[in-house]
């Protein structure tokens, strides 16, 4: 299995310098990543609007040692609301948010990261867009969904990622299921133990199954973050069942990934939402978008070796 080992690799300061050295890199990561800057990535934004698209923002970064450090991921965040308000994109565009960017990991890194991320919450919602938290290791999460928790008490459509992979998920879902919540659903991208999530794909499958129809069949607001065609049509059955409308669940795909499917989506009806990553830190969730699928690796091996 390949996956284990990329993700391995995404933590290795040696295999980033070798991937960022490497010929065709420059290629394949702008298939994944928007751009380094918001001058790039908000032509993208104006772009997807017009196509009937909506997207999630994501400023790429992860392995902060400093407090100085998620300072200066709270305030990119910050830059980029004010741009979105500029040009009037608040309501197509909200932003994702990994809390070990703003300082979850470091001493007092709890409180530390809440307050980093309240006033780019507060300040999504003055231009009408949201915020999601998302998932990272298992040992983050009781921090993150405390943060979740907090800030829903004055920004109750602050949102969540939950992973399907995690032997936890299934009660945390049943806890999110409700009224107003907004929550993220996806396989999960992680190197995790086998003591905590499951190792083969089928009962990942399996268990995002039983993870959706709790969902849909909860009062909250359902994302579901896949490429798969199967999950896709899955999801489209339990909410016909679960009586849900489109305008009542949405999906999710990264960009650079089965944009065609993105449009056909949006086409019949559904709320379509393009995550897209931006900045100069790519390289964490670089090798995360390797991980997840052989296609994306062989890819980039391709590029390397043509590039050579």
């Amino acid at each position: 299995m390949l996956g284990p080992v990329i993700l391995a690799a995404s933590r290795s300061d040696k295999m980033r310098r070798f991937v960022s050295a490497a010929p065709g890199t420059k290629q394949v990561v702008a298939r994944f990543i928007a751009g380094e800057g918001l001058d790039q990535v908000i032509p993208i934004v104006e772009e997807t609007a017009a196509k009937g698209l909506e997207v999630t923002l994501d400023v790429v970064g992860e392995d902060i040692t400093t407090p100085e450090q998620s300072y200066a991921a709270r305030d990119a965040y910050l830059v980029l609301i004010e741009r979105l308000k500029e040009l009037g994109l608040g309501t197509k565009a909200e932003m994702s948010v990994k809390l070990s960017m703003f300082g979850q990991a470091l001493e007092g890194g709890h409180e530390l990261a809440l307050a980093n991320i309240r006033p780019v919450v507060e300040a999504a919602a003055a231009i009408g867009t949201t915020v999601t938290l998302d998932a990272e290791d298992h040992t983050t999460l009781d921090s993150m969904f405390a943060i979740h928790e907090e800030l829903r008490k004055d920004f109750p459509q602050t949102g969540c990622v939950i992973q399907a992979y995690l032997f936890r998920t299934e009660d945390d879902a049943r806890r999110l299921a409700e009224a107003g919540s907004r929550v993220r659903i996806v396989k999960g991208a992680y190197k995790e133990p086998a003591e905590v999530a499951y190792q083969d794909k089928a009962e990942i499958d399996k268990a995002y199954v039983r993870i959706l129809k709790i969902l849909m069949d909860g009062d909250g607001y359902p994302m579901i973050g896949s490429h798969d065609p199967r999950l896709i049509a899955i999801t489209q059955e339990l909410a016909r069942r679960a009586g849900r409308k489109p305008a009542d669940y949405e999906f999710q795909m990264l960009y650079g990934i089965r944009s065609e499917e993105q449009l056909r989506l949006a086409a019949e009806g559904h709320r379509m939402r393009v995550y897209t990553a931006y900045g100069t830190d790519w390289y964490g969730y670089f090798m995360r978008r390797l991980a997840e699928k052989p296609a994306n690796l062989l890819f980039f091996a391709r590029s390397i070796l043509t590039k050579g």
